[in-house]
């Protein structure tokens, strides 16, 4: 009986990994990963947004679009009255507002982005090319 037991196999379970998710089992830091498969998942992501992009794109335009017209139509047959200098007055605040929070929150997020894009050069550019084949179909 004893000898049995000493010439049995056994397997070691790494169980450290078993609650991790699937997505990170699969792709991990993809910045470690083959060229291959950063330009697969670079391509795959960048097709999915560029599709995402005209999907919601059409939907945001139409909206947009119908908005402006309501408006012109309104203010046509005397409904409301545009104080068309006032808008652009409080366009050109709302935007010196706007830049000037992005540049005290979001310092070096131009030189991030760069360097992200420089070190990534291969998942970038599948994402680029990904991008443009999703708006493409």
């Amino acid at each position: 009986m004893g000898d049995q037991d000493a010439d049995e196999e056994y397997e070691i379970l790494d169980l450290t990994k078993y609650d991790e998710k699937w997505v990170n089992k699969v792709f991990g830091d993809i910045s470690k990963q083959s060229a291959a498969k950063q330009l697969v998942v670079g391509t795959g992501s960048g097709w999915v947004a560029g599709w995402l992009f005209v999907k919601v794109g059409k939907v945001a335009a139409a909206s947009i679009g119908m908005s402006v017209l309501l408006i012109q139509i309104a203010q046509h047959q005397g409904y409301i009255k545009i104080n068309w200098n006032q808008v652009e007055k409080s366009m050109g605040q709302a935007r010196r507002k706007l830049e000037k929070t992005a540049r005290r929150h979001y310092p070096g997020m131009f030189s991030n982005v760069q360097a992200f894009f420089r070190q990534n050069i291969i998942l970038a550019g599948g994402f680029a090319g990904g991008f443009l084949m999703g708006i493409a179909f």
